[in-house]
């Protein structure tokens, strides 16, 4: 009976998409496998394997042409697009002042996020990162229940394309920020595990923040202090 059912794979480094590779695999019929690492996702193995459809909630590195060639490749940005393409949506979207965001699915192709789109959901940016990921890995489930399902055919991206850079640690900087609300920001955006946290520096230490809150003009955070 096994046999009969489609290999599907789900493609993340993250260990918040453990909750949607377990709701995948026992409520979603087929054959599902989660690989987490680069090394385990080549050619060969795919060959071997053969797998319907490979979807990716979050991926580090670049797709080999030889694969989203051969194989349907679905990975899911964090932006409306073509608005939001490239690096660090979620930050990028927050210093830009966006309160809600569209999660976009979309064929991996040649370019940086410029593949046509099967199908796109609100998401919410309200809370710390690591909320805001766990709200978009539920979000995700249902965006691959409805592929599955109903197969809907991808249309190219229409509208103007806006680019992100990539953030880098320094930019969590938030020494030279005025407003509290944009501190507050910096610090909830960066708020989850893997991500460099936010910060001030001193000639001596390096005071990071987390678990922030904002109420009556006032921010309360969790410190981390150490010695440069």
């Amino acid at each position: 009976m096994g046999n009969d059912l489609k290999p599907f794979w789900l493609l993340s480094e993250k260990k918040w998409h453990q909750s949607l590779f377990d709701s995948l695999k026992t409520k979603v019929k087929g054959n599902w496998f989660w690989f987490k690492s680069k090394h385990d996702f080549t050619i060969e193995r795919l060959n071997r394997a053969k797998p319907a459809i490979i979807f990716i909630p979050h991926w580090s590195h670049i797709i080999p042409e030889e694969i989203y060639n051969h194989f349907e490749c679905i990975v899911f940005h964090m932006t409306d697009l073509p608005y939001g393409r490239g690096g660090s949506p979620l930050q990028n979207l927050i210093v830009n002042g966006k309160t809600t965001t569209k999660i976009s699915a979309i064929r991996v192709t040649k370019g940086i996020d410029t593949g046509p789109v099967y199908l796109k959901k609100e998401l919410s940016l309200e809370g710390t990162a690591r909320e805001i990921f766990e709200r978009a890995s539920e979000v995700i489930y249902e965006m691959i229940i409805e592929i599955i399902e109903k197969r809907p055919l991808p249309f190219e991206q229409e509208g103007d394309v806006v680019v992100f850079k990539r953030r880098n640690a320094n930019d969590g900087n938030v020494a030279t920020l005025e407003k509290l609300e944009l501190v507050y920001d910096y610090i909830r955006m960066l708020d989850c595990e893997g991500y460099p946290s936010a910060f001030i520096e001193t000639p001596n230490l390096k005071i990071e923040f987390t678990n922030a809150s904002l109420d009556n003009n006032e921010i309360t955070a969790h410190v981390r202090i150490t010695k440069k």
